[in-house]
């Protein structure tokens, strides 16, 4: 009994962390993965889906008996690994930087497009 109450709250904690770190706002595991698929490696996201799919399995008492319990725990550690490890701040400032950046290049184009405008016409 207590094996299959591991998973269900692996699979809670999963769906934590799914809203703490991608801010998926789901209730399951199915739709918060699906929503996230962008967001996570691929094996990543094949082990979420395996717990998503173990996810529907747990809620019926008999199919509950049939889960592969070794297997599920190792997706779910892995999932947790790699959700825990994302850093929101550096993710953040990665993304205000990269904006800066596009921001920076647009600038530097328009300028280089007036000046080659401005000298064409000899204005220059």
């Amino acid at each position: 009994m207590s094996q299959e109450i591991d998973i269900q709250t692996r699979i809670a904690q999963t769906i934590m962390l799914l809203r703490k770190k991608l801010g998926v706002r789901d209730k399951t595991l199915t739709a918060s993965v699906r929503r996230a698929k962008r967001r996570l490696p691929r094996k990543i996201y094949k082990q979420a889906m395996v717990l998503a799919q173990a996810e529907q399995m747990a809620v019926h008492p008999r199919l509950r008996l049939v889960l592969d319990t070794p297997k599920l725990e190792q997706a779910s550690d892995d999932v947790q690994n790699h959700l825990s490890a994302i850093n929101l701040a550096d993710r953040r400032w990665g993304w205000f930087l990269s904006f800066l950046g596009s921001v920076a290049l647009g600038l530097l184009v328009l300028t280089a497009v007036s000046i080659f405008i401005l000298r064409s016409r000899g204005l220059i």
